[in-house]
């Protein structure tokens, strides 16, 4: 007999890379929350595997990052090969103001990763639990469980988050549209070692053209911690073929969305669409050795099969990201190609700007408006990776038009940005400076007396759970008194950056941490316009720009986008804070 009861603020449901980083978010900001998946433990399974420079970022902020750099290997480039002649050798060089680069882990690292730091805030995942069902209404949402030991339970909680992949139960349950298409051809995923001479760090694709030039033949490699290991991926011969099925959804997604959770777990949609793992017979070594033999562009053994599929891809994106108290992220809102390792990441990111509204929201310092700006903001970003993804299996990412430097930005996701948006305020200064809704670029070089090293800005916000306002002068008086008028207007906490050549005697009777911008980056990535200020939010995206002389107004108006309501003095109403400290927007 299930029992009704309310424990939590927001139930996350699964506890993928993406619903891992939501619920740490969410911690993180002083949340309560829940984390249900219905596998009984994770899967032991190389799926997702690049980790983008903005995901380092955002983990960064987070306290992570040092363990993922641990365990992950740099992804160096890539070496294109066609009809067996080298074509490309793409460089994944990033600018030196990009802290991190490229890197791999499998996802079963990942998620240990998350999973740890998540215990560590006080939320453990609870393991064999299933949503079966939910309703809504405006007050909140009722969720039916059903946990391991097959117990019913209902639980009521104010906000639900669907990160339950590509068979969503919540995507379902709201009823949005999950359109798209689907690649007819069937492909092969091995988590091999090869003892080639290739360069380390390198991933490697492989092809033979057609007559009409297409690619009717090709092998894709990824390179895996462990000496030789690589995902291979290439085209399915005919006796593999997965075959045809049905499934509810219309979608197969990966053996951690099959109904039984086994690693061949087939699901089909009605039309032979599917994405990912299939059913059938599961590729043998020698499946991939042949494969290995017509195209790798070096000789090479391949041995230690670790795992191996037949999957398929499709590419779809619902027509929102949610609906009144309940939302969807990642694979439950989009998938694509695995073309550029965009999937995971584009849904941690989905996760980070989802779980910081839901936290001024939930402790009571905003309004429920704020939730539509996730739509707003993450929906357009989905529908550009979806395109973009597609076009690159399609045509390779080598013939991208763009510059260079273009495209591995928008590759690592540091293009990513919400101008325009509900929330960007009014640009300010000259012409190529980060605006409102860009991402807030890091720098280096910044200083304080007791520091015998610089530091870079990502370590001045590394573990401030809100948002953070900068303030860039030299003028004692009007350093003083924007942060005067940022305290004020109940803004979040500020930090002074100061110019190369400030004199900071004059700065001691202040109150707010102050950095010197010793090597002058912060001056040359930002180009403040005289005495600047800049709001920083929680994802690391730039909320406002503006003048210092007018802090207040520009900092009022930013608070209203928000639906930012007033604060009683002191700490609220005993709403809990997160780890970095006031519980602040």
């Amino acid at each position: 007999m299930a029992h009704h009861r309310t424990t939590t603020d927001v139930l996350v449901v699964g506890a993928g890379p993406v619903g891992l980083s939501a619920a740490a978010e969410l911690r993180r900001h002083g949340v309560h929350c829940r984390v249900v998946d219905r596998l009984p433990a994770r899967l032991p399974y190389a799926k997702a595997v690049g980790i983008q420079p903005r995901t380092l970022e955002l983990w960064d902020r987070m306290g992570l990052v040092r363990a993922v750099l641990e365990a992950a290997v740099p992804i160096r480039g890539q070496l294109v090969y066609a009809d067996g002649e080298e074509r490309a050798r793409i460089e994944l060089e990033m600018p030196p103001e990009v802290p991190y680069g490229f890197a791999a882990l499998p996802q079963y690292e990942t998620e240990r990763l998350l999973e740890e730091y998540l215990a560590g805030l006080g939320t453990v995942v609870e393991r064999g639990t299933e949503l079966v069902s939910f309703d809504r209404d405006r007050d909140g949402v009722t969720a039916r469980l059903r946990t391991a030991s097959g117990a019913d339970e209902e639980l009521r909680v104010p906000y639900l988050i669907g990160c339950d992949g590509a068979h969503s139960v919540v995507r379902k349950g709201l009823g949005l549209s999950f359109e798209g298409g689907a690649f007819p051809e069937e492909y092969m995923l091995g988590d091999v070692e090869a003892d080639w001479n290739l360069p380390h760090g390198y991933g490697v694709r492989s092809s033979r053209r057609s007559p009409d030039g297409s690619a009717d033949d090709v092998l894709v490699c990824i390179p895996l911690p462990g000496a030789g290991r690589y995902r291979m991926s290439m085209r399915v011969p005919p006796e593999l073929s997965a075959g045809r099925g049905a499934a509810p959804d219309g979608v197969a997604h990966g053996a951690g969305a099959a109904p039984d959770g086994g690693a061949n777990a087939r699901s089909t949609a009605p039309d032979g669409v599917a994405h990912g793992v299939q059913d059938g017979r599961a590729p043998e070594l020698s499946d991939l050795q042949a494969v290995v033999d017509r195209l790798a562009p070096r000789p090479a053994r391949l041995s230690r099969l670790r795992w191996a599929s037949v999957f398929r891809i499709s590419h779809r994106i619902v027509d929102r990201y949610g609906e009144g108290r309940v939302f969807v992220a990642g694979d439950a809102a989009h998938i694509h190609p695995p073309t550029g390792a965009q999937g995971m990441n584009t849904g941690v990111q989905d996760a980070c700007n989802l779980a910081w509204k839901l936290a001024l929201v939930v402790r009571g310092e905003a309004g429920p408006e704020l939730l539509a700006t996730y739509d707003a903001e993450r929906r357009p970003v989905g529908e550009e990776v979806v395109g973009r993804t597609v076009r690159h299996a399609v045509h390779g990412i080598e013939a991208d038009p763009d510059d260079r430097r273009t495209l591995l930005l928008r590759e690592g996701q540091l293009l990513v940005g919400y101008r325009g948006g509900p929330l960007a305020g009014a640009p300010y200064g000259p012409a190529g400076a980060p605006q409102p809704g860009d991402r807030a670029p890091d720098c280096t070089g910044l200083t304080t007396p007791v520091t015998a090293f610089p530091l870079r800005l990502l370590d001045v916000l590394r573990g401030r759970a809100g948002h953070v306002v900068l303030l860039y002068g030299s003028d004692a008086a009007e350093l003083a008194g924007a942060a005067e008028a940022v305290r004020t207007a109940g803004g979040p906490p500020a930090v002074v950056v100061l110019p190369a050549g400030a004199d900071r005697s004059s700065l001691a009777s202040l109150s707010v941490p102050v950095y010197r911008d010793a090597a002058g980056e912060f001056a040359r990535l930002y180009l403040p316009d005289g005495a600047t200020g800049l709001v920083v939010r929680p994802d690391g995206q730039l909320g406002a720009r503006f003048p210092l002389g007018g802090a207040a107004a520009a900092l009022s108006a930013y608070l209203r986008a928000l639906s930012v309501r007033p604060r009683p003095s002191g700490n609220g109403s005993g709403a809990p804070t997160g780890p970095g400290g006031s519980p602040g927007p």
